[in-house]
C-alpha cells in the first residue's frame, strides 16, 4: 500500500506484471473510488450546457444524445492545466463530472467560484457516497456481464464514450464504457456501500484485481497523461499533447481561451523509446535534442513491449524519427522521438 494523492492505495496485489499483462490479454479491475464524481444540476434559466462550454477547454456541445462523455481540460485565466476529466451529458438539467482525486477540492472550488459569477442558480455536488472500480482488457466487458445479473443486454452496445444506468441487485450502477488503459472496458460507479460486494462478484467472474503499479504502465503504453506529471497549471494543454481537447472551431468564449491564442507553443509532449539498453527512462530525466533541452514527465519500462518508454515535454521542432539524449544516471542514452501511443488493444503501434 501507498500514499497516493490523500489515499491509502495498492500498488500491486502479488505481481505488477502479471496485472499488466492480465489487462492486455484477459481482465483486470482497478478501485479508482478515489476519483471523485461530481454531479452538476440546473435549471434552463442557468444552463449545465451554457456554464460548461464556458468552463471547459473542449466544447460539451458536442454531446447530443443522453449518457455520452466528453474529455476536457480545465483551464486557469492563463492557459494552464487546472484538470483534465471527463463530462457526461445525462439530461438538459444534469451533468456528470468525473475529476482527478488529488485535485478534487481544487476544481470543486474553482467550478463553483465560476458558477457564481455566471452561473448563479446551479449546483455542484461532490459525491462522496459513490465508490467506482474499472474492468479493463479484451474479456472486461463479458466479465462484466457475468458479474452484474443485467447489465449485458443494457450495455452490448454501448459505444465508447458513452455511458447508462443498470439496475443491479445491489443497487443502480452508472456504467461507463471509458478507462485509462488502452484497452476495452468500463469503469463502473455504484453506492459506496455495495463496492466490496460488486468487487467480489467480479473476482468470482474471474477478473483479476490490480493495483497502481499496473495501472501506470499500462496508461503510460496508451499514451495517456498523468496529471501533476505530464501536465499541471505551470503549462497549456498545447504543451501537453492535448491541442486535440480545446476546442476553438467556433467563437465559443471559454476560460482561457485568450491566453491560449495569444502565446504560441514553444515546447510539445512526445513519446519516446530508448534504443538501446543500460538504464529505464523516469520523469525528471534531463534530455538533450539537437533544437535545445527537454525532460521526462513519466517513464517506465513497458512490460508489453519489453523496452523502455517515456512521454517527454521537448522544444516544438523536435520531429518523430529524431534521435535525443536522455541523461540517465549519468549516462547519456539515445532515444527516439515517436508518436504516442505506444500500445492500444494489444498491439504495440511503434517499433
Amino acid at each position: 500500500m501507498v500514499d497516493f494523492g490523500g489515499f491509502d492505495m495498492p500498488l500491486h496485489y502479488g505481481s505488477q506484471i502479471d496485472e499488466h499483462h492480465a489487462v492486455r490479454s484477459d481482465a483486470g479491475m482497478f478501485d479508482v473510488s478515489h476519483m471523485r464524481v461530481a454531479d452538476l444540476h440546473g435549471e434552463a434559466a442557468s444552463s449545465p450546457r451554457a456554464f460548461l462550454r464556458f468552463a471547459l477547454a473542449n466544447d460539451v456541445d458536442k454531446l447530443k444524445a443522453p449518457g455520452k462523455a466528453l474529455y476536457s481540460c480545465l483551464l486557469r485565466d492563463d492557459g494552464g492545466v487546472i484538470d483534465d476529466l471527463i463530462v457526461y451529458f445525462l439530461r438538459d438539467d444534469f451533468f456528470r463530472i468525473v475529476v482527478n482525486a488529488a485535485t478534487a477540492q481544487k476544481d470543486i472550488a474553482w467550478l463553483r467560484a465560476l458558477a457564481a459569477k455566471h452561473a448563479a442558480g446551479l449546483s455542484l455536488t461532490p459525491r462522496e457516497d459513490l465508490a467506482m472500480i474499472a474492468v479493463q482488457g479484451p474479456r472486461a466487458r463479458a466479465k462484466v456481464w457475468r458479474a452484474i445479473p443485467g447489465s449485458e443486454a443494457a450495455t452490448r452496445d454501448l459505444k465508447p464514450f458513452n455511458a447508462t444506468t443498470v439496475s443491479a441487485p445491489w443497487g443502480e450502477a452508472f456504467i461507463a464504457r471509458t478507462g485509462y488503459t488502452g484497452e476495452d472496458g468500463f469503469e463502473i460507479v455504484v453506492p459506496a456501500a455495495h463496492a466490496e460486494t460488486l468487487w467480489q462478484a467480479l473476482r468470482d467472474a474471474g477478473v483479476m484485481p490490480c493495483g497502481l503499479g499496473a495501472r501506470d504502465t499500462l496508461r503510460l503504453e496508451a499514451g495517456m497523461n498523468l496529471y501533476g506529471q505530464d501536465m499541471d497549471e505551470s503549462v497549456s494543454p498545447l504543451e501537453s499533447g492535448l491541442a486535440w481537447t480545446v476546442d476553438t472551431k467556433t467563437d465559443r468564449d471559454f476560460v482561457g481561451r485568450d491566453a491560449l491564442q495569444a502565446k504560441q507553443a514553444t515546447r510539445k509532449l512526445v513519446g519516446l523509446v530508448l534504443t538501446g539498453a543500460g538504464g529505464v527512462l523516469r520523469a525528471h530525466q534531463p534530455m538533450h535534442t539537437a533544437h535545445g533541452d527537454g525532460e521526462i514527465t513519466s517513464g517506465t519500462f513497458s512490460p508489453t513491449m519489453k523496452r523502455s518508454i517515456a512521454l517527454a515535454r521537448v522544444p516544438a521542432a523536435v520531429n518523430d524519427g529524431d534521435t535525443v539524449r536522455v541523461d540517465v544516471r549519468g549516462r547519456l542514452l539515445d532515444a527516439r522521438v515517436v508518436k504516442p501511443p505506444f500500445v492500444r488493444n494489444g498491439r504495440v503501434l511503434v517499433s
